[in-house]
């Protein structure tokens, strides 16, 4: 029986696609404006001084929270996806995330100080990891088997994505920074109800009624099962702070230490599963090698290009001279960079990816270039410093060529990241499988966490230089291993 609101290959109503695709792109869009738009200026909300109306959080606590905030973002999704699954269907664990995230930016609204911030941070970690993921399932569900249109379709999604992007830290960064940052959190509040509001209307009218339900729902011993494992992680992690409290040692750096063992170790434990687990056979094995080469790849690269929201935000803010060509810019704007070089490059990558055909490189050849492009982004960090010294506020140009830089790495790793983990999942493991992109970013931001802490007053050459050769050298070690990762591939493409 088909539950599709109406036959979605007559379906052309959007842009020549199901009605469904427009109710889900302003849903993503309107989430990603509130997300994008709040981080533009948290981390200058947590360490602006209390009378400029921040938390007055040193610089290098701030940078480390908002990376092992974006950590425990993509960390979630796992759970999203499971909750989505087994328990909730993917529309209602969508509104779920919805409403949590509303009021996770409606607690940053409210000048309640760090206890806002922290309640915060829990809420829309937890919403944003019911809603991602699910989201671009359905994208998928609007399609029959065999539509030529899907690809467009996911293209036309991933715009939504990015125009959220685009425009929030204009707005947002724009009233947050310029008059009061809870009025900017207000804002962003605002978009995320914006979304839930069209969301539920158009749910009910254009969606499938397939997404109410989940797709291998828990049985009565299972949801047993499951109370009881959560039960006994829950009290495992507070036994490690009780202890953690008895010794003194209870603080903000080290539960942010105490979050980045979680995150690293979660993907550990997931390939340590893929790897031994008799469901997988000796070709799904080496697949699975192949996709180890790639993830730590990918946990590098993610873990460079997510510090634009911490190492470069601070360095946009403290060593940029932000009056330039007659304008004033504000230094939450400068995380439009990232969307905006995406929405440039895409059409060129998509264009030159079809001419080139099969004589293009394979997955592991482009994960290396695109390790060097990262490394050469900082690389370029390095030389207003050297040239003018760590006092000298510099061209924002610096800034808009190293997001230049970056973004060329980004297109040649995340969706050919996303592409080859769906070709190389074992059978058994599918959908957990492709959990693991999303815990590669988790993985990268948990080293974000420890790592921005090396960003000091001074030493700014010095970090920039390193990370640097860390992703060259990385890259480099990438080219040789290419061909022992195609072999491991084993005719995949």
């Amino acid at each position: 029986m088909n539950n599709k609101p109406e036959s979605t290959t007559q379906d052309r109503t959007f842009f020549g696609q199901p009605r469904g695709l427009s109710t889900l792109f302003f849903t993503e869009m309107w989430e990603r404006f509130s997300y994008y738009g709040m981080r533009a200026i948290l981390i200058y909300y947590m360490y602006y001084s209390i009378s400029k109306g921040g938390l007055g959080f040193d610089q290098a606590t701030a940078a480390s929270v908002m990376s092992i905030y974006g950590s425990m973002v993509y960390l979630s999704s796992v759970l999203g996806g499971y909750l989505s699954d087994r328990v909730w269907g993917s529309r209602r664990t969508v509104f779920i995330g919805g409403i949590l995230i509303m009021f996770g930016h409606i607690a940053l609204s409210v000048p309640a100080g760090r206890i806002a911030l922290f309640i915060s941070i829990l809420l829309i970690v937890l919403g944003t990891g019911l809603l991602k993921p699910n989201v671009s399932e359905m994208v998928g569900g609007l399609y029959d088997a065999g539509d030529t249109r899907r690809d467009s379709g996911f293209t036309i999604f991933v715009f939504g994505i990015n125009l959220g992007s685009l425009v929030a830290p204009l707005l947002v960064g724009w009233l947050g920074m310029s008059y009061n940052f809870h009025l900017g959190f207000s804002l962003a509040a605002i978009g995320m109800f914006l979304g839930l509001v069209q969301y539920w209307y158009g749910g009910k009218k254009y969606l499938s009624k397939d997404s109410l339900y989940p797709t291998d729902p828990l049985e009565p011993g299972d949801m047993k099962k499951l109370g009881v494992r959560s039960a006994v992680g829950l009290v495992a992690f507070a036994l490690i702070v009780l202890l953690m409290f008895l010794l003194g040692s209870l603080n903000l750096n080290n539960f942010i230490l105490l979050l980045s063992i979680v995150a690293i170790a979660t993907p550990v434990v997931y390939f340590t599963i893929f790897l031994t687990s008799k469901k997988v056979t000796a070709t799904e094995r080496k697949h699975v090698w192949a996709y180890l080469g790639l993830f730590i790849a990918a946990a590098i690269f993610w873990a460079i290009e997510e510090q634009g929201s911490s190492v470069l935000a601070l360095f946009a803010a403290n060593q940029t001279n932000n009056h330039f060509l007659g304008l004033h810019i504000l230094p939450s704007w400068y995380q439009m960079l990232n969307p905006l070089f995406i929405l440039i490059y895409t059409p060129f990558f998509a264009a030159m990816w079809n001419r080139w055909g099969k004589r293009q490189p394979s997955s592991p050849a482009k994960f290396a270039t695109g390790m060097l492009f990262a490394g050469a982004s900082y690389l370029i960090m390095v030389i207003p410093v050297a040239m003018f010294g760590t006092s000298a506020k510099v061209s924002p140009l610096w800034l808009v060529g190293s997001w230049a830089v970056v973004e060329i790495a980004e297109l040649l790793i995340s969706p050919i990241g996303l592409s080859v983990t769906t070709k190389l999942a074992p059978k058994a493991f599918q959908s957990q499988m492709m959990s693991m992109w999303f815990l590669a970013d988790a993985a990268g931001q948990a080293v974000n966490a420890q790592v921005v802490k090396l960003y000091t007053p001074g030493n700014e050459a010095g970090y920039f230089m390193g990370v640097a050769i860390v992703a060259i050298v990385a890259g480099l070690i990438m080219f040789v291993l290419v061909k022992p990762i195609k072999n491991l591939m084993a005719g995949i493409k």
